[in-house]
């Protein structure tokens, strides 16, 4: 089982462990993280085989501030820059043209890299403390439910990792918002807590349109079809329809919408734990933060 760290000692053993090339579990104010430094290939190729995740499918790397950003990135539009002013540190990851520096391994094989500042601030120690980004997709077995606790991340991937650093619950509990800047114009590929809405008013002051019907090969986390996914089959519903009464839990995702969003793997995590094979999910009315919540809950749901 891995050691669940915390405090300054936390952060230095983490630390210490990303040095020597190890992945550690570290807390993000969306999900938690499986973070390795990005200099490290063999660190890097780490996180895919403890994940389970394809090569093709793109990591996220986090920074601590907008030089970092520079470093990896190229061509970084006026229009983005003027986004991520708004909205970093927060919970927007952008995609734009890599760096020739940059390893592959990071991007999935591509010629871009998708790039967030976070906003928890052990995330920031630890990334300053490294002097160095950290790529870190969310600590979960890949296509399953993602972790919002240390303790989530332990029980997950315990055998094959060492360290997690606990920041707490994270505050908003649904991944990042990723915009595609190396498109025109820019795409939306996953939606999330800042909004499709919010987005599009902030680069409409820069004259730049914004598309939300993303298309072609996954070109960021969270685009197959069938992701974050519970072992119980969900039976989605819109709000105001009949339910079925066969004894079924019923999770109800269509009020106070920031409340379901941090609580919503929390919730179908309890499924497996209670050995719950089926459960129907009402789903949150298609605007604002109920377009992220949609998203998670249809991926879940698909495929079963």
């Amino acid at each position: 089982m891995a050691h669940i760290v915390t405090g300054d000692s936390g952060i230095h053993d983490v630390v210490e462990a990303l040095r020597r090339g190890d992945v550690v579990g570290f807390p993000t104010e969306t999900v938690y993280g499986l973070a390795a430094d990005i200099r490290n290939e063999a660190a890097l190729q780490r996180i895919f085989s403890v994940k389970g995740r394809p090569t093709s499918h793109p990591l996220i790397v986090h920074i601590a501030d907008f030089d970092q950003l520079h470093d990896l990135a190229v061509g970084v539009s006026p229009a983005c820059l003027a986004l991520l002013e708004i909205c970093w540190p927060g919970p927007l990851t952008v995609v734009v043209s890599a760096a020739p520096h940059v390893s592959r391994v990071c991007t999935g094989g591509r010629d871009s890299i998708a790039v967030r500042l976070p906003a928890h601030p052990l995330a920031q120690m630890v990334i300053r403390e490294l002097g160095a980004p950290v790529a870190a997709p969310s600590a979960n077995r890949f296509g399953h439910v993602s972790p919002t606790s240390a303790l989530h991340v332990a029980n997950d991937l315990g055998d094959d990792i060492t360290l997690v650093l606990d920041g707490g619950p994270c505050a908003v509990g649904v991944e990042s918002s990723i915009v595609d800047f190396s498109v025109t114009p820019p795409e939306i590929l996953r939606p999330g807590s800042i909004t499709a809405e919010e987005i599009r008013a902030i680069l409409s002051h820069h004259g730049t349109d914004l598309s939300t019907s993303s298309h072609g090969p996954s070109r960021a986390p969270g685009m197959m079809d069938r992701h974050y996914a519970p072992r119980a089959r969900l039976v989605l519903h819109e709000a105001g329809d009949p339910l079925p009464v066969d004894g079924a839990p019923i999770l109800r995702f269509d009020t106070n919408l920031v409340d379901a969003a941090r609580h919503l793997y929390e919730r179908l995590r309890e499924l497996d734990a209670r050995h719950i094979p089926l459960a129907h999910v009402v789903l949150p009315t298609p605007s604002g933060l109920g377009f992220a919540l949609r998203d998670r809950l249809s991926k879940a749901a698909a495929g079963l």
